[in-house]
This record gives C-alpha cells, sequence and structure tokens, in this order.
C-alpha cells in the first residue's frame, strides 16, 4: 500500500480483528504508530480447528496487537475491550449469503446482537470512544438498481425460484421487459433478499442511529466482494475466488452456479484497508454510509476462467446451471460519493490484485474446505437447487 498520513488516533479496537481484512488493517494500523486491540473468537470456519497453531491470519497479528479471545454476543467482553479506546472499527460478523438462510438465530445472534451490546455500552457506560466505522454490505441492496425501458430506474424484488429452475437467471418485471443494470448508489432502495444482507441493514441503520443521538460520528461502509492475500481458503461459504482456487490447484473441474453471467463488484484488500483510514481520518462524512468497490462488473465466469490462467491449470469450467436461494444476479457499486467525500478511489485493478492473490494461494497449503459439505447442507435444507 501506499504511504498514508499519520492518524490522529492513537488507541483503536478491531472486532473481528484476527479475519482477512480486520488482520490486514490491524498490521497497516500498527504501522502507523497505533496501538491495537482485536476482539475475535477464532471461528472455526474462517481459521480453522486450531486457530492459535495452524491460522496464517491469527499469526500475522499476534505479535503486533493486543489480543482478546472473546465474543462480541457476550457483554462482558465489550466491557474489557472498549477500555480506553478511541476508535471502534466494527468488523464482526457472519458473513455467507447461503448460510444465513438456514443459520438464521447465529447470523442475527452475531451480526444485530453483537451490534447492540456495543451500542447498549455506548450509551450506558463511561467510554472514551470518538468514532465508529462499522463494515456493511452491499447486500442491503439486494438485487440493486435497473434501469426500465418504460419506468426508468426500478428496484426489482428476488428473483423466482420457480423461473430459475427453468434457467431463467436475469432479473425482470412482471412485463418482461428487459432491465439494464445500473450502478448502485446509496440512495438506491435498502431490500436485502438474504438474511445475511437483512442483518447488515438491521446492524448498520442502528449504529448510525444511536450514535448520532450520542454524538459520535460513524461511517458505515458498504463493502463490495473484498478478496486478495490472506482470505480464509478453507471457508466454503464465502469468497468465490477461494473457492475456485481450491477445486483449480485440487484438480477439480471449478463448478460454476447459474450461466456464469451473474457478476460482482471486486475490491482488494489493500484498497479496502484504505478506504478504513480514509473513513477513521474523514470529518465530512457523520453518521452515514458510503460505497466502496471499483464500479467495474466482473462475471463470475470470467472470474474461473482468469484463476484457472493464473495457476496455468486445464480444469474444465462446468456451468452447472444450480443457484442458491438468497443470491443476487448482479450489483456494483456507482462510487461517487466514496470519491467525492470521502477522497477514495480504488487503485488496483482486478488483474492486477488476482495476480497478487494467486502468488500468495501457490505458497500456501490446499486443504479440504468442505465445499461438498455445504453444497448438501444447502441441498437438504432446500437452499441449493
Amino acid at each position: 500500500m501506499g504511504k498514508m498520513e499519520r492518524m490522529n488516533f492513537k488507541n483503536i479496537l478491531i472486532t473481528g480483528g484476527a479475519g482477512f481484512i480486520g488482520s490486514h488493517l490491524a498490521l497497516a494500523l500498527v504501522k502507523q504508530g497505533c496501538t491495537v486491540t482485536v476482539l475475535d473468537h477464532l471461528s472455526p470456519q474462517i481459521h480453522g480447528e486450531n486457530p492459535e497453531q495452524d491460522s496464517f491470519l491469527y499469526q500475522s497479528i499476534i505479535p503486533h496487537v493486543t489480543f482478546i479471545k472473546g465474543d462480541v454476543t457476550q457483554r462482558n467482553e465489550w466491557n474489557k475491550a472498549l477500555r480506553d479506546q478511541e476508535v471502534v472499527v466494527h468488523l464482526a460478523a457472519e458473513t455467507g449469503t447461503g448460510q444465513s438462510m438456514y443459520r438464521i438465530h447465529r447470523y442475527a445472534e452475531v451480526n444485530v446482537s453483537g451490534t447492540a451490546h456495543l451500542l447498549d455500552a455506548l450509551v450506558n457506560d463511561d467510554h472514551s470512544v470518538k468514532k465508529v466505522i462499522v463494515a456493511s454490505s452491499r447486500a442491503i441492496y439486494g438485487e440493486g438498481k435497473y434501469l426500465h425501458p418504460v419506468l426508468g430506474n426500478v428496484y426489482p424484488s428476488q428473483r423466482n425460484p420457480e423461473e430459475m429452475k427453468k434457467g431463467n437467471f436475469e432479473v425482470v418485471l412482471e412485463d418482461l421487459e428487459p432491465l439494464k443494470v445500473l450502478p448502485t448508489d446509496e440512495s438506491s432502495r435498502i431490500h436485502p433478499v438474504s438474511v445475511y444482507g437483512m442483518t447488515k441493514q438491521y446492524q448498520e441503520e442502528m449504529l448510525l442511529s444511536v450514535t448520532k443521538v450520542l454524538g459520535i460520528p460513524a461511517v458505515a461502509l458498504r463493502f463490495q466482494n473484498v478478496y486478495g492475500e490472506g482470505q480464509s481458503l478453507i471457508n466454503p461459504y464465502t469468497g468465490i475466488l477461494s473457492v475456485f482456487s481450491n477445486q483449480i490447484l485440487s484438480g477439480k473441474p471449478v463448478r460454476v452456479f447459474e450461466d456464469g453471467k451473474e457478476s460482482r463488484d471486486f475490491i482488494h484488500i489493500d484498497d479496502a484497508v484504505r478506504s478504513f483510514i480514509l473513513a477513521m481520518e474523514n470529518n465530512i462524512l457523520k453518521n452515514e454510509a458510503v460505497n466502496i468497490g471499483t464500479g467495474i462488473p466482473v462475471t463470475v465466469l470470467e472470474v474461473a476462467q482468469q484463476l484457472i490462467k493464473n495457476y496455468r491449470s486445464e480444469v474444465p469450467v462446468q456451468v452447472t446451471g444450480q443457484f442458491r436461494i438468497g443470491d443476487i444476479r448482479h450489483n456494483f457499486a456507482d462510487t461517487t460519493k466514496a470519491e467525492l467525500q470521502l477522497g477514495f478511489k480504488a487503485k488496483i485493478s482486478f488483474e492486477e490484485g488476482l495476480k497478487r492473490f494467486c502468488t500468495w494461494v501457490q505458497n500456501q497449503e490446499i486443504k479440504d474446505n468442505q465445499f461438498e459439505r455445504s453444497l448438501a447442507e444447502m441441498t437438504t435444507r432446500k437452499m441449493l437447487f
């Protein structure tokens, strides 16, 4: 990452700070002279069964931060972690869109109740917190923003599973007129189609509302798909780059859902970290949300093909026609607000970021990521067709 201005804040708490984004942010802040505390319960789904010994992410931060092993759903853990902190970066969350549709209580407990404990502490206890940054998600927009030839801008609801079973994956309204996907701006309709997206909506709205009442500046960064070196290679529920990489390097066909033409906006971890630091130092954005992405959509089929090329592999791509309940078709960010008010614009192209990611992956041990088991779980619960 490029040179940044020195932080005005000294003591910073990162919840979920041993995770993919949190660990990168923690190390960047330490380099700038900050004292970083991490609150993380070291989820086996992300870190493996023996995280203290095996987790690359945990090992990368542990010499440099004050580490508290604890769960954000426990109020007493917040009391310990918040002591003397000036900034809270709230990253701790359950993040799998598909998994959220059948682990509903867990997602609500961590993402909503965990945030409620933070806000309870800020309202009712003595503290030194001067700013809060929360990692929100593009999932809150659901299917995002589209242009209808007659109606203009529209915000379609969740796709019909019966139509998807027939191979009709594109988003349409009842009149079946073709829709053009548009970049989603912050004023777009909030209508998540997954439990994960719903919990992120509640989390964001609670946090921005309560901090405003308290007079604590807060920013919700609505991230598109963050990827890069260090993301979990064993979590089968999130991160298609990791799932596809695991399949390719294991010599298995790459299994692409739907018709492969679904698209996402991929932002590299270094750009994501830079957005957090800009948000901490920003005096313009107060108790509001901003999109963080590149503004450039990439199809899932293109992701698979580019990964195979980078790994110099010849495994086939299998476009399965399968689909998950809760998945969206398209979403990419309108980044105008980020550029004008946050001073943020992504610097790393998907091509460059993918090269960095693949180089890192090739130096890691490839382990079973339980992908087949995750598919069986979703199929059993009628969340995968």
